[in-house]
């Protein structure tokens, strides 16, 4: 049995709720973490029709990209059109869970799914998000003690990398110290000189963890004034998480690659609009899920040919162009975003195996039904 606690945990875990912008509303919108989930549907938008499929399909959890509420309400009554939508998926027993700009950003996440859905290769992100501030913490012990506070600092937080944790190094030296009068020495005596074979150990940890990993050091240490320091490491600027995504593509045409944009993102009223020449050749190219004109400046700098992305306005758009920097593609919002939906599905579905069943709404949300 899968409860819904552990498959929010398992999104959570792929697309951090911290990440999150802090205008933004994401994570369990409602449900009980307790109750049994045996289906799971994906969508864009939590609009009333994908609510009524997700209802009619016999979905325990429906996950979009888009929060059902984004400002703070007083109730949700199902006279109002967002209330008559939690009161379905509330009637059918479906929890909302939100995945939104904590989706955007993230590896595997929706900026990164529409860059490889069109083929890029070589990706980095536009703009690299902040790592999370690492320390490395020395400290000198006795040999005979060494266990015990390697042991402590790393149950306090200290050496976790990526997928594995207790990760510390040791290099054997001499440790020389006088204890002075008043001191307590626990190797030693008052006033003598002590040369004492000792351990210098080396671990990461989270800088927001400083004093509690220090705090353990001290309390596991025999000696009455541990020696120890704490170095502040830099961002190593390889950070896979962040805005947008930049790649490679073999080289073609900008109208033979808006025509592959065309074939792949879902046909929508809006289509595909391109601002540039034609025949501008085509090998870098950046993009960004769902509206990104806030990174024309970035792009204005950058080395891409072409940055595709949605809802580009008039002014921002011509006044890119006429700057001489990369051509533009602008697709639906909807269009771009939904690629996310399959990758998101197809991990779920490797984690849980059988024991879940997925889908991903069939339905369209782009606003617009038609053009003339």
């Amino acid at each position: 049995m899968t409860t819904l606690g552990e498959v929010v945990d398992l999104l959570h875990e792929w697309y951090p709720p911290s990440t999150a912008e802090g205008w933004d509303a994401v994570g369990l919108v409602w449900g009980d973490p307790e109750s049994t989930v045996k289906k799971v549907m994906f969508a864009v938008d939590p609009t009333l029709e994908v609510a009524r499929e997700a209802a009619d399909w016999g979905a325990d959890l429906l996950v979009c990209h888009h929060p059902l509420f984004l400002k703070a309400v007083n109730g949700f009554a199902a006279t109002t059109p967002k209330g008559k939508i939690l009161q379905t998926l509330v009637a059918a027993d479906c929890a909302l869970l939100t995945a939104h700009t904590n989706a955007d950003q993230a590896v595997a996440g929706v900026s990164e799914a529409l860059a490889l859905t069109l083929g890029l290769t070589d990706l980095d992100p536009i703009l690299p998000a902040p790592e999370s501030p690492l320390d490395k913490l020395t400290v000198y012990v006795p040999q005979d003690a060494a266990a015990p506070v390697r042991a402590a600092i790393s149950d306090a937080g200290a050496g976790n990398v990526g997928l594995y944790d207790h990760c510390s190094f040791t290099t054997v030296g001499l440790g020389r110290f006088r204890p002075l009068e008043g001191a307590e020495p626990a190797i030693g005596s008052v006033g003598d000189l002590e040369v004492v074979d000792e351990d210098r150990l080396e671990a990461v940890l989270p800088r927001r963890m400083r004093s509690k990993v220090v705090a353990a050091m001290r309390e596991a240490h025999p000696y009455e004034e541990p020696a120890y320091d704490i170095s502040e490491i830099a961002d190593s600027g390889l950070n896979r998480v962040g805005t947008g995504r930049i790649g490679n593509l073999a080289p073609m045409s900008l109208r033979e690659f808006a025509q592959v944009v065309a074939e792949t993102v879902p046909e929508t009223a809006h289509g595909v609009r391109v601002g540039g020449d034609p025949d501008r050749v085509v090998r870098r190219v950046a993009v960004c899920g769902g509206a990104g004109d806030f990174l024309l400046d970035q792009m204005a700098a950058g080395d891409a040919d072409v940055y595709l992305t949605s809802d580009l306005r008039h002014h921002p758009a011509a006044e890119f162009l006429e700057k001489g920097g990369p051509a533009l593609i602008d697709v639906a919002h909807w269009a771009a975003e939904s690629t996310w939906l399959p990758v998101v599905q197809a991990r779920l579905d490797e984690a849980m195996g059988d024991t879940v069943g997925t889908r991903v709404s069939t339905l369209p949300t782009d606003p617009w039904s038609f053009r003339i």
